[in-house]
């Protein structure tokens, strides 16, 4: 299993033959400038929630790829509008056999609005369970009791991708007891740097993770990482 990151919450994951896009902010994220979006290949594109910097990319990535779009119920009527017709709707609680592996969605504690100031529905994250490994990908959250059902539905989790940047979202603290909460001790860092309000030490951030007995992944923007 491949993990390609892209700047703020977007990366990639590249599993059984498949690529799949989660979150795509890239144009208007200054950080990820050098990020040529007209090489980013997607097979299926997760969208956590609504806002500007998950789904900025998304409707230009789609059309161009192709690619299924993965939403809840009104992030995927949204795109219809936006004349993205490979789309597919999910709620919380529910799960689907994709090509890949299968798909959970699951809570996420937070807000949603969509670009155009429609209602962009529940915030979102999505469990992974693949022949290559098992993962989570939290989505934009705060730190919430109900990560306690993952490792009781979901079976040992790979690794987990939490957001850490504080603020908007869970910080550093509670990113550490998420881990506990989802039996995971693998985390791979997004949601961070991309603005004033959520820029972090990473140094210090990874010596905490560590104290825990845990390990903090921060990759470079464009950097690809096996797992």
């Amino acid at each position: 299993m491949k993990y390609t990151y892209y700047g703020h919450a977007c990366f990639g994951i590249e599993v059984a033959g498949k690529h799949l896009l989660f979150d795509p902010f890239i144009r208007e994220n200054e950080l990820a400038k050098d990020i040529q979006i007209e090489d980013i290949q997607a097979d299926y594109i997760f969208l956590s929630h609504g806002h500007f910097d998950h789904v900025a990319d998304v409707v230009e990535i789609a059309k161009r790829t192709q690619a299924t779009v993965v939403a809840n119920f009104e992030i995927y009527t949204w795109l219809g509008k936006q004349g993205v017709d490979n789309a597919h709707p999910m709620n919380h609680g529910g799960s689907w056999r994709f090509d890949f592996g299968k798909v959970k969605m699951v809570n996420a504690i937070h807000s949603s609005e969509l670009p155009d100031g429609s209602y962009g529905g529940n915030p979102a994250g999505f469990v992974f369970t693949t022949e290559e490994g098992n993962f989570y990908y939290a989505g934009d959250t705060a730190l919430h009791m109900d990560m306690k059902l993952i490792p009781m539905t979901s079976g040992n989790l790979h690794f987990a991708i939490l957001p850490i940047g504080d603020n908007f979202t869970m910080g550093i603290a509670d990113a550490i007891i998420a881990a506990d909460f989802v039996k995971c001790d693998r985390v791979i860092g997004v949601h961070y740097d991309t603005f004033g309000f959520i820029k972090i030490d990473q140094d210090k951030a990874k010596v905490l993770f560590a104290q825990h007995g845990k390990e903090l992944i921060l990759t470079d923007i464009g950097q690809t990482i096996e797992l």
